[in-house]
C-alpha cells in the first residue's frame, strides 16, 4: 500500500501542474485575444488609410478638372460682354457700306480691321461664330427663334432671317443665334 503522505504529495504535484497549465492556457488565450485585437485595429487603420488615399486622389482629380474648366471657361463673362461690341462693329460696317461715299472708305477699312482683330482674339480664346444660313433647319440647341412667320416657298422650321449671330466658347453655347423661323405648314 502506498503511503498517505506519498499520495498527498502526488496529488499536490498534479494539482500544481494543473494550475500551471491552466495559467499558461489563460496567458495564451489573453495573448491570442490581444493579437486578434491588434489585427482588427491594424485592419481598421489600413481601411482608413485607403479611404483617405482615395479621397485625396479624388480631390486632386476634382481640382485638376476645376482648374481646366476655369482656364477654358473663366473668361465667359468678359466674352459675353464683348459680343455687343462685335454686333455694333458689324452694324457700323454695314451702315458705312450702304452709304457708299468715298469719304467713308477709310472708316470702313478701319472698322473691318478692328472687326478682324476682334475675331482673331475670339479665335485665340476658343470662341467661334454660330452663323446660320437662310434656309437651314432651326436647331434649338444653337438658335433662338425671335419670331415665326408664314413665308411662301419655305417649310415649317426653316430659318428665314438671321437677326444676330451666335457664339460658342469651346463646346458651350455663349449666345444663341437669333433667327426668324418659317411657320408655313407642310403641303
Amino acid at each position: 500500500m502506498a503511503d498517505p503522505k506519498e499520495e498527498q504529495f502526488l496529488d499536490d504535484v498534479e494539482s500544481a501542474e494543473a494550475e500551471t497549465y491552466a495559467g499558461a492556457e489563460e496567458e495564451i488565450d489573453d495573448e491570442a485575444a490581444e493579437v486578434d485585437a491588434l489585427r482588427a485595429e491594424r485592419d481598421d487603420y489600413k481601411d482608413r488609410f485607403m479611404r483617405a488615399l482615395a479621397d485625396a486622389e479624388n480631390a486632386r482629380k476634382r481640382a485638376a478638372k476645376d482648374r481646366q474648366e476655369a482656364q477654358a471657361y473663366g473668361g465667359s463673362r468678359i466674352a459675353r460682354d464683348l459680343l455687343p461690341v462685335y454686333d455694333n462693329l458689324n452694324r457700323a460696317l454695314l451702315a458705312a457700306k450702304e452709304d457708299g461715299s468715298n469719304a467713308s472708305t477709310a472708316l470702313v477699312e478701319g472698322v473691318e480691321l478692328t472687326l478682324k482683330e476682334l475675331m482673331n482674339v475670339f479665335d485665340r480664346h476658343g470662341m467661334t461664330r454660330v452663323s446660320p444660313e437662310i434656309g437651314e433647319r432651326f436647331d434649338p440647341k444653337l438658335h433662338e427663334a425671335m419670331f415665326e412667320a408664314p413665308v411662301p416657298g419655305t417649310s415649317a422650321g426653316e430659318i428665314i432671317q438671321v437677326s444676330a449671330e451666335g457664339f460658342m466658347l469651346h463646346d458651350r453655347l455663349l449666345r444663341p443665334a437669333q433667327v426668324g423661323v418659317s411657320s408655313t405648314p407642310a403641303k
